[in-house]
């Protein structure tokens, strides 16, 4: 796949260090949804998922990508992003390890899904700020993955799910 350059500006939204990525840049991705990519940050490399803003563009958490550097506001970073259809493996939340752990019957299951659709169950559970939400879609999650379900139904992909940044499923304006 052919190699994205930009460069962008850092933002703290709620506790996030984020780039978005210009619209040119977005637009050259295959999906408006997640999109697995090797990315290169000032000339440090991570593989990452980038992530959906809601209005058919899409961000970079930059604290999740595991580079050692202290992301200031307004710095301005220059991107290399490579999309790549190998998905790294999502780092499951404690409350969905545990409901799984507690449901050995699923192990299986969950190894045989495909990695962008444990990522899709990840997203799923945890894009919501309610506590009770999240702790019935735990349980909904495995009630679906029980009964054959091998991703979250009705759940838009080219959403913004991350609930530290965005309440409306929309990435809010610069």
């Amino acid at each position: 796949m052919t190699p994205i350059s930009f460069t962008g500006t850092v933002e703290v939204l709620g506790i996030r260090h984020l780039l978005r990525l210009p619209q040119e840049a977005s637009l050259a991705l295959a999906s408006r949804g997640q999109v697995a990519a090797t990315v290169t940050v000032d000339g440090s490399q991570a593989t990452t998922v980038v992530e959906p803003d809601g209005r058919r563009g899409h961000w970079l958490n930059l604290d999740a990508l595991g580079i050692d550097s202290s992301w200031e506001p307004g710095t301005e970073v220059s991107v290399d992003l490579e999309p790549t259809k190998t998905w790294p493996e999502v780092t499951i939340p404690d409350d969905l390890r545990s409901a799984l752990d507690a449901a050995p019957d699923l192990e299986e299951t969950w190894v045989s899904l495909t990695p962008m659709a444990r990522w899709e169950w990840v997203r799923w559970v945890q894009a919501t700020r309610s506590e009770a939400t999240r702790a019935k879609r735990v349980g909904v999650s495995v009630d679906k993955l029980r009964h054959g379900k091998r991703r979250p139904c009705c759940f838009d992909l080219s959403s913004c799910t991350d609930p530290e940044v965005a309440r409306s499923a929309k990435l809010p304006e610069a």
